[in-house]
């Protein structure tokens, strides 16, 4: 009996060193990057999980004949990004670029070619995209550490591939691609819904802006404008206060972010600066550089007493104004666009605070404030509660998607009696 990775195959298959079933096993190649140019470099930012992304290549400047580039791609090659935390181990298959522009890949993607004698381009393709194999990339084929960690060439070619016959390997990659792209397609729907919730939410913020509200500007209604000490960031570490960042606020959402807490530990010297930008409850926080700029968090109890970092402006609400309708306010597509906007039809990546201090935006007095942000608060409370049952569901669906993927490539599902997605509740 063959085993590989631990799992036992079917009679009949075998299983080799991916560097025996392959005709390419190599990193591309350093681009020489412009604006325009002969042949298009694949990088791992193109190298996506719903596909090759061609709005992230970028064009190489050559002359001569491209087939001869250390890197040069042809249809059915698989890539594999081979650098860096997060992205190593992504594996994506190039079957031909939109424009028929010839393509390369970059020195950080790994190009894996298989050798149609004993190996199917999509087969190979649905073997390293499989469970087994992605834990096993992490587990014995990586070297580095932190940030610097890479596929080892050597070792990848040294990873075992089962083998079933060409005939099998065609059978099991045609079943693949029929269910997968069933899964692809009800996930892709659920994921349009989410969208269509996401703008239910943003017309819903909509009416914190009212026709008949007098406009103010909105300093005079604030009792402190601050964002963190800068260089802080030096001082993070494992333990001591929580140091509120950019990373922890939501696009769509005014609850704060805790899946990528922080702390820090400031000497002495560095905490009595600390005390004007240390969060109390009903605080608004603002990102105010880079991509979260403009998402804004109410803090609760989970952020109070946190410190921020000079990417966040902290607004505390004066006594004539409801930190939650404040929040929900910021987040309207109207004050959204007034704060972001430009005079040259741009987008404001960076705000400073008398961008916040002089935002002119209408406000009621504090009991209608109040009563206007108890109704969006209901309203959002149901639009979450469905955007999290799509997540779920999405969720669940990925986790079939691999499930089937694994279990066919390992012979542990029979793809002729195989019922198809849709006869499973799909």
């Amino acid at each position: 009996m063959t085993f590989v990775l631990g799992t036992s195959l079917p009679s009949g298959w075998s299983s080799s060193p991916l560097k025996h079933v392959t005709t390419v096993l190599n990193r591309g190649s350093a681009p020489d990057y412009a604006d325009d140019g002969s042949v298009r470099a694949v990088s791992q930012a193109a190298n996506q999980p719903s596909g090759l992304d061609w709005s992230r290549t970028r064009f190489h400047t050559f002359s001569g004949d491209p087939r001869k580039l250390k890197g040069y791609l042809q249809p059915g090659d698989v890539i594999i990004n081979s650098t860096g935390t997060g992205t190593l181990g992504r594996v994506g298959q190039f079957m031909g670029s939109p424009d028929g522009i010839p393509c390369m890949a970059d020195g950080h993607v790994t190009i894996a070619r298989a050798d149609h004698r004993a190996l199917h381009h999509r087969f190979s393709y649905y073997w390293l995209v499989s469970q087994p194999f992605q834990e096993y990339v992490y587990a014995a084929l990586v070297v580095g550490a932190t940030n610097q960690i890479e596929l080892n060439r050597e070792r990848l070619g040294e990873a075992p591939v089962p083998l079933p016959s060409l005939e099998e390997q065609r059978r099991i990659a045609g079943f693949l691609d029929a269910e997968t792209s069933r899964i692809d397609h009800l996930m892709e729907k659920m994921r349009s819904q989410d969208e269509l919730l996401s703008s239910r939410r943003r017309a819903v913020l909509a009416a914190t802006c009212r026709p008949e509200d007098r406009v103010v500007r909105l300093g005079y209604f604030l009792s402190l404008v601050t964002s963190g000490p800068r260089g802080w960031s030096d001082y993070i570490g494992v333990e001591g206060n929580m140091f509120f960042r950019s990373a922890n606020l939501w696009r769509d959402s005014t609850e704060p972010k805790l899946t990528s807490v922080a702390y820090v530990e400031p000497p002495s010297s560095a905490l009595a600066e600390s005390s004007r930008s240390t969060i109390h409850s009903d605080d608004v926080l603002v990102g105010i550089t880079g991509a979260n700029t403009g998402w804004v968090c109410l803090a609760n109890q989970d952020v109070v007493g946190a410190n921020i970092s000079q990417h966040v402006c902290l607004l505390r609400p004066s006594r004539l104004v409801s930190g939650r309708w404040l929040a929900y306010l910021l987040s309207s597509p109207l004050i959204q666009d007034s704060l972001l906007g430009s005079q040259y039809g741009g987008t404001k990546t960076q705000l400073s605070l008398p961008d916040l201090r002089d935002l002119k935006v209408p406000i009621p007095e504090l009991r209608k404030q109040q009563s206007i942000a108890d109704e969006i608060q209901h309203q959002i409370i149901g639009i979450e509660n469905e955007k999290g049952a799509r997540a779920r569901q999405i969720a669940l669906l990925g986790e079939r998607r691999q499930a089937l993927i694994t279990a066919a490539v390992t012979g542990q599902l029979d793809v002729t009696t195989a019922r198809p997605a849709h006869d499973h509740g799909l």
